[in-house]
């Protein structure tokens, strides 16, 4: 297996007219990398995602996907190349039953040409991602597959998104805010289950997120963006030691993560 880097994004910038919500933003992602992406309200993490998943053309720099030079491509172009994401609000088909909107993600997966597959056998597919009664029941939904996706809880919803993007076969998959309007366990639940996909799957996370505890406690690696620069990009125990980052966050939600 190559060992090139899955995504390299180098000097993204995006713009809004005069407002610059990325700024040079650089980043490097490996194969199976767990990583987490802080930084306060406004820092400009959603809109780096939009960019990298390619939601959101930036305005200068460059995207590469496993080599591929993806700049300015749509989003379909980023998911054929192993990209996945879930949303801030989770995007279901209501009023399909929970098992139909993850075999919606398997046709789209089912469309997708990949050079490596096996005539007549998706070799390289985990099994575990084969068929959506499995994907269910790795994320933990077994019960619900015959209910209306509008119909389970909101943090069901949640877990329902990201079934939907685990069956489009992704190498990378990124999570904006899974973890937002979960309870405290909810959210530990979520965090052990992000990393055990990483795990099991050997696929490469990113995951942003406003509970800073629960993430620095579970991913390897933390980039902070700040005004919509990246000001760290380290373990979770050097960016908490971060002079810049502890600014950023006004010390308080620093001092209480590296208590945790």
């Amino acid at each position: 297996m190559s060992s090139s880097p899955l995504l390299q994004a180098r000097d993204i910038t995006v713009r809004f007219g005069g407002l610059v919500a990325v700024d040079n933003v650089s980043v490097v992602l490996q194969r199976a990398e767990l990583v987490g992406i802080i930084g306060p309200n406004g820092a400009g993490k959603t809109t780096f995602f939009n960019a990298i998943s390619g939601v959101q053309a930036p305005t200068s720099g460059q995207l590469l996907v496993a080599g591929q030079d993806l700049t300015g491509k749509a989003p379909h172009r980023f998911a054929a190349h192993g990209l996945a994401r879930t949303f801030q609000t989770p995007r279901v088909f209501a009023d399909l039953p929970v098992l139909q909107n993850v075999e919606f993600g398997l046709k789209f997966a089912g469309r997708r040409p990949r050079k490596y597959w096996l005539w007549g056998d998706e070799a390289s597919v985990p099994w575990t991602l084969r068929d959506a009664g499995r994907i269910l029941q790795l994320i933990g939904l077994s019960q619900q597959a015959a209910l209306p996706a509008g119909a389970i809880t909101p943090s069901q919803q949640r877990l329902l998104e990201i079934g939907m993007a685990l069956a489009t076969r992704p190498r990378m998959l990124l999570l904006d805010e899974p973890a937002a309007g979960l309870t405290e366990s909810e959210i530990e639940e979520m965090a052990r289950l992000i990393r055990r996909l990483r795990d099991e799957l050997d696929l490469t996370v990113v995951w942003i997120e406003h509970a800073v505890t629960t993430l620095l406690r579970h991913v390897e690696r933390v980039i902070v963006l700040h005004q919509g620069r990246k000001i760290a990009d380290g373990t979770p125990r050097e960016v908490t030691a971060n002079p810049e980052v502890i600014e950023a966050y006004l010390g308080d939600e620093m001092v209480e993560a590296e208590a945790a």
